[in-house]
């Protein structure tokens, strides 16, 4: 549950924490900072604006929720800055607000973690809140009771959006009764049933050192980040044992499920297996997907679907590499009339691109977007913080921005051809259409979802 508290006073300079080095990527200089008890983070310094964001991660996340307790991980995150130590959640968050702190925890199905901003004369405020969040959260009853009637409310309103409604099922599809298949989220049943011991437990168990990842950005040095990095992490414990689940294979053939709900228009989600992040052929096929249906209006897709036909407002494709499984998906909204043309074109396209590839255009103005815009999309000490996280979490290396856009430029029509064929299976694209579509007739009987 992500909850980002709001930054008052420091609100103005926040918002223009612009990095001074948001050109090319050889300017950003990473610095691995070990502290005194073997704390590690990634380092980047900027002096342009006196503000410190720390974004951090744990392996694990919502894929380690046990079977009956699904949401453990999200309702954990959201009571984290609700009291800790010797404040109560309103004694908490007013010392939050009073040095204009930014603080927010955040849980994902293969990582935990959340992020700190502060101004630097403010710096012992935050990594102490921060430290407290982490290290001693008191789960108090009326905290607990608090964060779970947000997240009622929260799952009584998914349960009714077309949206989450297809991806559950196409999840649920796919990965059946592996923790990729539940919802991260929890259900109205196993939020209920989840007690101060689960919160206690999942804390003791899961923030442990050598799952951790941390990446800072802004005006310190790293000799002053060292006893920081001690005293917020440098006392949780050391280990937990290694993630120990298998690897998963999506289950997904082609079917067609179609929800009946009364809607203006149909909202479909699509998908079949993708490719690790790990995978040789990765970059490959980011350059692909970018071209085929991530480019926003520059897509292929779009063209087809939007720009000639008319049949949507917008379409996409993206890449979703997890730690243990892959998908390729997509999704498409469009009048109920119009949802079996739409399928079509998306089917006819994905084939058309295994048989076919990219053209000579549309791979050369993939790879300039993708290498031009990589580093002006992270402006700022928080989405920087956040890309050294997210570098760590996969395993890329320290020296990834300064390869990245080498990955892509080496990316060639034979490639992409290559990569295509391997693949993007048309037979295996599986549609999940909630709404109620004309001419569309349902393969398959679509799995329960417990909300």
């Amino acid at each position: 549950m992500r909850r980002i508290s709001p930054v008052i006073a420091a609100a103005a300079l926040y918002a223009g924490a612009i990095l001074s080095f948001a050109a090319p990527a050889h300017a950003v200089a990473i610095e691995r900072v070990v502290s005194a008890k073997g704390v590690e983070a990634w380092l980047v310094q900027d002096r342009s604006v006196p503000v410190i964001a720390l974004q951090f991660a744990f392996h694990g996340g919502s894929a380690l929720d046990p079977v009956g307790k699904e949401g453990l991980s999200n309702i954990v995150t959201g009571l984290l800055d609700e009291g800790a130590g010797n404040f109560d959640s309103q004694e908490f968050q007013r010392r939050r607000e009073d040095s204009s702190v930014s603080l927010g925890f955040d849980s994902s199905v293969d990582s935990v973690g959340g992020n700190m901003r502060t101004l630097k004369r403010n710096a012992e405020t935050g990594f102490d809140l921060l430290r407290l969040a982490l290290n001693a959260p008191r789960f108090d009853a009326s905290a607990v009771e608090k964060v779970k009637t947000q997240t009622r409310a929260w799952l009584s309103g998914a349960a009714e959006n077309p949206r989450r409604i297809a991806g559950r099922v196409l999840s649920r599809t796919a990965f059946g009764d592996d923790p990729y298949g539940r919802s991260a989220e929890g259900t109205r049943r196993s939020v209920e049933n989840l007690t101060t011991a689960d919160f206690q437990a999942y804390v003791k168990q899961h923030f442990v050192r050598d799952r951790l990842v941390i990446g800072v950005v802004g005006d310190i040095t790293p000799e002053e980040l060292k006893p920081r990095l001690d005293a917020v992490f440098g006392d949780l414990p050391a280990s937990a044992g290694p993630i120990s689940l298998p690897m998963v294979t999506p289950a997904l053939a082609g079917q067609v499920f179609v929800i009946d709900k009364k809607l203006p228009q149909s909202v479909v989600t699509f998908g079949q297996a993708g490719l690790s992040r790990k995978d040789p052929d990765y970059y490959i096929a980011y350059v692909m997907n970018q071209a085929f249906g991530g480019g926003g209006l520059t897509s292929r897709l779009m063209e087809e679907v939007r720009e000639k036909r008319g049949l949507a407002y917008g379409v996409n494709t993206s890449l979703a590499p997890y730690d243990r499984a892959a998908l390729i998906t997509g999704g498409v909204a469009t009048q109920n009339d119009r949802v079996g043309e739409s399928i079509d074109i998306i089917r006819k396209e994905w084939a058309k691109l295994r048989d076919e590839g990219l053209t000579e255009e549309e791979l050369a103005d993939t790879k300039t977007y993708l290498t031009g815009s990589f580093l002006t999309n992270i402006d700022s000490t928080a989405r920087m913080a956040s890309l050294l996280v997210g570098i760590q979490l996969e395993e890329l290396g320290i020296d990834y921005m300064d390869k990245r856009n080498s990955f892509i430029e080496a990316v060639t029509l034979a490639d992409v051809r290559r990569v295509a064929q391997r693949l993007l299976d048309p037979t295996k694209l599986t549609f999940v259409v909630v709404g109620q579509p004309k001419g569309v007739t349902a393969t398959a009987t679509a799995p329960q979802i417990e909300d």
